[in-house]
């Protein structure tokens, strides 16, 4: 190559990088966030959750987008992380949406509905069944966009200080439960009471409520309510498949560039997979353990179980009658509910409860 041409090359060369070197900055900004949790850290199985979203936010922007995660209490307490987010003062939270229904009974149709959708239903309802487009525009409302962080699966009743054996057993009961549940139950004769995680142990150990729940095994072992509370109930009828969401405030959402957005969403939906295989791969010897610590494993009367199926039925009435957005999004749900067990019946029930027989036939 000549001289004069190899001169031309490298000007070349430098000229583009020069125009380049603007343009990536442009497009790929410093960006750093911060997310407030609902849960402490202690339950690793939720709040990791949040720090996967922070990791691969960060690994895929080389470090460029990244989100510091605090736990209940650091920044905001855990049931004011919808607010925190809302008035600006986090970009973001992990929360489940349950915790708001006082702003709006619809905030809970996002999370778990009692005897609503299980894990699976929630994330293809979601994802491909219109749930998603309903969240949004509910959530706009509130200047915020929501994302399924995480599922814990099917719940477990909750620890009691005494054993269930009828209704009146559980009138008048100041049970810890969270998400629109609570008024369920209050139509049986419980006193609910809404206590962020953290708090809950403390209250039981007092003897400042009777009964609670909370996950399931793995993180109730964590939280120690076998040595004050032996009686473990289930199913929890009202945690069928509960969501955890991430919540981002609208303004920030919008500010970012597309491709930050669409590597925090896919990181997001990574957690919320992730979540749900943590909980089924660890409950099962987490449930061994406490039985061997002294939980004694109670299933809820059927008749139980009737009166909780009439009494959410009567509460989504008279919600309905009053709140026509919250009538929308139920309406919604049901139909995607009783047109997903359809396929349930014929395919994963009579294989799962095969299998449970044949387990136990060894």
């Amino acid at each position: 190559m000549k001289r004069r041409d190899l001169l031309r090359t490298a000007g070349l060369a430098a000229a583009a990088t020069t125009l380049a070197a603007p343009a990536i900055a442009q497009s790929a900004p410093s960006v750093k966030w911060r997310l407030t949790s609902s849960v402490p850290k202690v339950l690793d199985a939720i709040f990791g959750a949040n720090e996967l979203v922070a990791k691969y936010v960060s690994e895929a922007t080389d470090g460029r987008f990244t989100i510091e995660s605090f736990a209940a209490g650091e920044i905001v307490p855990g049931l004011q992380a919808l607010d925190a987010v809302q008035n600006g003062t986090v970009e973001c939270a992990q929360t489940p949406l349950y915790y708001y229904l006082g702003k709006d009974p619809s905030f809970a149709c996002f999370t778990a509905m009692p005897f609503g959708l299980n894990a699976r239903q929630q994330n293809a309802w979601f994802y491909h069944g219109g749930g998603r487009e309903l969240q949004d525009e509910f959530l706009a409302k509130y200047n915020l966009v929501g994302f399924l962080g995480g599922n814990t699966g099917t719940q477990m009743g909750g620890w009691f200080r005494k054993e269930i054996k009828d209704m009146t057993d559980f009138r008048g009961l100041k049970f810890r439960i969270g998400g629109i549940a609570g008024q369920v139950v209050a139509k049986l004769g419980v006193v609910p009471q809404q206590i962020a995680p953290g708090d809950v142990y403390s209250a039981l150990e007092k003897g400042s409520i009777d009964a609670c729940e909370w996950v399931g095994p793995y993180d109730d072992e964590k939280l120690g309510f076998v040595r004050v509370a032996p009686f473990y109930y289930y199913p929890g009828w009202w945690d069928g498949g509960p969501t955890m969401h991430i919540i981002v405030n609208q303004a920030r959402w919008n500010a970012l560039p597309k491709s930050y957005r669409a590597i925090f969403e896919a990181a997001a939906a990574y957690a919320n997979s992730d979540m749900l295989a943590k909980y089924d791969a660890r409950n099962p010897a987490a449930l061994r353990r406490l039985v061997a610590a002294g939980a004694q494993l109670k299933p809820f009367p059927p008749s139980f179980l009737d009166a909780a199926w009439t009494a959410s039925n009567e509460l989504y009435t008279e919600i309905s009658a009053k709140n026509a957005g919250f009538k929308k999004i139920l309406d919604a749900m049901i139909a995607f509910r009783n047109e997903e067990y359809l396929w349930w019946q014929v395919g994963e029930y009579p294989y799962d409860g095969y299998m449970i027989r044949a387990r136990s036939r060894g």
